[in-house]
């Protein structure tokens, strides 16, 4: 495995799993093979991995319930991250769920289906554009989730789908211990971002790492990857864990093979060079934005 990194209490290695797509298709409903999931999660923290991304809102409940399953009881040095702020509707809909109600009610899902007595780490998805940060105050939910936290029911919080002034506001109500964002080698608005957050000490975790890429920059990353004898997802999460050392990977999957993939990047090495023309991804995409 890679380095550690501390989030919330916990050392946690840099190379993580996250559990979304352990739901079905399109994050929505039971997996086609719920026996194969079950393997990837034991053969993850089998492997090392003892930082796990999840949400009740996966499936919705798959996800926890799966990882109950597979994991329980938890390994002492386990730390599962979850996420709340959204529902599903009947059609899949990914719909905004922030009032502190909704929250209290979230947290409360997610203890019952993880089957523990309090969260290791909450993150509040911040839903103004959905799909991407948007400005705007998080002051009543950040307050709502710091109340939970004091009645003992939540160790840490985070952030996710958030703007650097959302995070200044909430940490001025309550200790912020990592901000979960997209962010990959073609997506690098969170450029400063990571870099202050690094200086705090607080994680960043970066999501899609080959989402929002041209067939330019694809293409690009594929003639590294085959040049390197590897695939282009880890040659992209190998730049992210040497991009900045507060970073922590949630590469998901629900196959074995790709999960053995995604934990092998860990040993992979880019030359100097090499990194130069990967960031060259990033500086097109923002000549070109």
């Amino acid at each position: 495995m890679t380095d550690f990194f501390r989030l919330g209490e916990r050392m946690v290695n840099r190379l993580g799993y996250g559990a979304m797509q352990l739901a079905g298709p399109g994050v929505f409903g039971p997996p086609k093979d719920r026996s194969a999931a079950l393997a990837v999660l034991r053969e993850a923290v089998a492997s090392g991995v003892n930082h796990i991304d999840t949400s009740d809102f996966y499936g919705p409940h798959v996800t926890n319930q799966l990882i109950r399953e597979a994991l329980s009881p938890y390994p002492d040095d386990l730390t599962i991250v979850t996420k709340v702020g959204a529902v599903r509707g009947a059609d899949a809909s990914w719909n905004p769920a922030q009032g502190p109600s909704e929250l209290t009610r979230a947290v409360h899902d997610n203890l019952r289906n993880l089957g523990v007595d309090v969260l290791d780490v909450v993150n509040l998805r911040a839903m103004g554009d959905v799909h991407a940060p948007s400005e705007g105050s998080i002051a009543v939910q950040f307050t709502a989730l710091a109340e939970l936290q004091r009645q003992g029911l939540i160790r840490h919080l985070g952030l996710s789908n958030v703007t650097a002034a959302q995070v200044a506001e909430a940490r001025a109500i309550a200790p912020v211990v990592c901000v979960q964002n997209q962010y990959n080698l073609a997506h690098r608005v969170d450029d400063a971002l990571v870099d202050d957050l690094a200086v705090e000490g607080i994680a960043f975790v970066p999501f899609f790492p080959l989402g929002g890429f041209s067939p330019l920059q694809s293409s690009t990353l594929s003639d590294i990857a085959a040049r390197l004898g590897a695939t282009p997802l880890q040659v992209a999460l190998v730049w992210l864990l040497r991009r900045a050392p507060n970073i922590l990977l949630i590469p998901g999957t629900s196959s074995l093979t790709h999960l053995r993939e995604n934990l092998a990047a860990a040993k992979l090495s880019l030359p100097d060079r090499t990194i130069t023309e990967l960031n060259r991804i990033g500086q097109t995409a923002s000549l070109s934005a």
